[in-house]
């Protein structure tokens, strides 16, 4: 029986190659689509907008942290794909228990790499994964950005105000375009408008997902921090470690001499 291990060091178990997956991240879903798995991809959930016309067509199972098992357990798959951060523990648990689940752990751009060329691999798609893998590394090799010496609050949410702190893929990302982020409390801590006061960031930004930050929104900051340069981002190209990935060197170029 193949032996696979996720990026949890985890082994698991996959007797033949996946006719019906079950996907429950995001970036993933688009991913597995990306290396031609259209009929095999039978559920996923209601944020895996990519592409958006099998968003349209294939079943959804939930959200990434409030899934519905009863309905997974239905569908019979034979692999889920789910991600340590982006899923419910509890969840993922119970459906280790009765399928083989592969779950991605993701950092920085080589771990994303990684999961790209693993997912090629237990789907049977490893030239096209490798296609894949190759044609985004050389696409950040690629870069050629300065180092700006500025220091970034990166917000998730509203309500409570939420940041992306360190340790995080979207904290990789900052760096991959020569900025540092302005809070290093690890993951996405929950901040003050006087700690975001106190902590003085050279520019706000302010992510299109998870949470809708949108024009309204860069006044409220702008009046909390007068001077401040704030903008909004595509939360993708900060989040996404799938094949979205392909876009984001040239997202983070054009963004970064907009700044400059």
């Amino acid at each position: 029986m193949p032996v696979f291990h996720d990026q949890l060091n985890r082994a698991v178990n996959i007797p033949d190659v996946p006719k019906r997956i079950v996907s429950v991240v995001p970036s993933q879903t688009e991913l597995l689509f990306d290396l031609g798995l259209d009929t095999e991809v039978i559920g996923i959930t209601k944020f895996c907008i990519h592409p958006e016309h099998k968003f349209k067509t294939v079943t959804k199972v939930g959200g990434t942290k409030q899934l519905n098992i009863e309905q997974i357990k239905a569908m019979q798959p034979d692999l889920i794909v789910a991600n340590k951060e982006e899923n419910d523990r509890s969840q993922i648990e119970e459906l280790i228990n009765v399928y083989p689940v592969w779950i991605s752990d993701i950092n920085n751009l080589d771990s994303a790499l990684d999961m790209i060329q693993s997912v090629g691999l237990i789907t049977s798609r490893e030239a096209a994964a490798k296609t894949l893998r190759d044609d985004i590394s050389n696409r950040f090799n690629a870069l050629s950005l300065p180092i700006l010496n500025l220091r970034v609050a990166y917000f998730i949410w509203r309500k409570p105000y939420m940041v992306a702190g360190s340790g995080t893929f979207i904290d990789s990302m900052l760096n991959v375009c020569g900025l540092t982020n302005a809070f290093q409390t690890a993951r996405y801590p929950e901040i003050t408008a006087h700690e975001l006061i106190a902590t003085k960031p050279d520019v706000v930004f302010l992510s299109s997902e998870p949470y809708p930050f949108a024009q309204k929104h860069i006044d409220e900051f702008k009046e909390m921090l007068p001077g401040t340069s704030v903008i909004l981002v595509d939360g993708e190209m900060f989040s996404w470690y799938g094949s979205r990935l392909l876009y984001a060197s040239a997202y983070f170029t054009t963004l970064i001499n907009n700044i400059t």
